[in-house]
């Protein structure tokens, strides 16, 4: 079985690392290989790392491009995925990178976003209770964002198993510079990253915490409020998460790591340590895997969490492709079998 597969937006961070991994899946034939601004260029001179596509040249990011192919992967600014999708045939299997499709609330939507919802989507995220069953045969999916991923695969379990109370919430999250996408932007350049952290989208303005709360309540069955900060780094990728909640009464800490254990047994991706070891952005480097450690303040009756992805990878393109694996019935390692890269 070989699927046909086509990439817009390739020419950013999240479109090239969707070929780096479609390049190495024994099933796909990467067709279409598309961008806007950058269209008629060699792919080589974009992303000369992408060896054995370097001499494909980048065509217009259009609809009659991506016809034709078994799935199509949108790696697009935020609002410009919706458009295309729907007018790309039913039976073609879309994979939104964007925002577009992730917000079940149109309220949502336009608060964080500014414009008008586009509808939702089956959710990329498998880990998730529920999840793979909603993505097998599906024809559209909304891969989630990347902090989201890193919050929601932190959080869950304790929420799944109604140990955690909903109300207040504190997520710190740092990420690498290239969840900021490709574009040039002065906080970007060297000089202004290398030695320095810093904060943004404080004080509950980053576009990524409804998605947040939306994951959490829905496994916890009542609404969850979030408090989250994101942390720029001096890294070009990786996300380290530190999310804390209170406990119910009458948790432990036996209860919770038992919780989050049984919640990642059987997973393949993601990893509870053992105790006393702590997760490093550096684990999961270039992988598709998430490395998770929690512990119990029995002085702040809370449980402290850290979860590392790499934010291009199981934050993005891993996602997205361990999805299509999925929906189209295919091994969900296949393409994915890459270990982290250290040091």
């Amino acid at each position: 079985m070989t699927i046909s597969v086509a990439v817009s937006g390739a020419s950013g961070y999240a479109g090239g690392e969707v070929l780096r991994l479609l390049s190495n899946h024994p099933d796909v034939t990467i067709g279409a290989i598309t961008a806007h601004s950058n269209a008629g260029q060699r792919l080589g001179e974009l992303a000369p790392h992408l060896h054995s596509l370097a001499d494909r040249i980048l065509v217009e990011t259009t609809v009659e491009q991506l016809r034709g192919h078994d799935v199509v992967f949108l790696a697009l600014p935020h609002g410009h995925s919706a458009e295309i999708a729907s007018r790309l045939p039913a039976e073609t299997l879309v994979i939104d990178a964007g925002a577009d499709h992730r917000l079940e609330s149109p309220e949502a939507w336009e608060k964080f976003y500014g414009s008008a919802h586009a509808g939702t989507w089956p959710y990329g995220l498998p880990e998730l209770p529920g999840a793979r069953e909603l993505l097998v045969g599906a024809k559209r999916i909304a891969v989630p964002g990347c902090y989201p991923t890193s919050v929601q695969l932190a959080l869950v379990p304790g929420f799944a198993a109604n140990l955690l109370e909903p109300d207040d919430v504190v997520v710190v999250s740092a990420s690498g510079t290239s969840g900021a996408g490709k574009s040039a932007k002065i906080n970007l350049i060297g000089s202004e990253v290398m030695g320095s952290m810093n904060p943004y989208g404080v004080g509950g303005s980053h576009r990524h915490t409804p998605e947040m709360e939306q994951g959490l309540s829905n496994a916890a069955g009542v609404p969850v409020t979030v408090s989250f900060t994101p942390t720029l780094a001096p890294m070009p990728r990786g996300i380290l998460t530190t999310a804390t909640a209170k406990v119910k009464p009458g948790v432990d800490e036996a209860t919770l790591r038992a919780a989050w254990t049984a919640a990642y047994a059987d997973e393949p991706f993601v990893h509870v340590l053992p105790e006393g070891q702590w997760p490093a952005t550096s684990s999961v480097m270039g992988s598709n895997h998430a490395q998770i450690q929690l512990a119990f303040d029995p002085h702040a009756g809370r449980v402290i969490v850290s979860a590392v992805i790499d934010n291009l990878t199981k934050g993005t393109a891993g996602g997205a492709v361990q999805s299509m694996n999925i929906a189209l019935g295919l091994n969900e390692t296949a393409g994915l079998a890459h270990e982290g890269v250290a040091p």
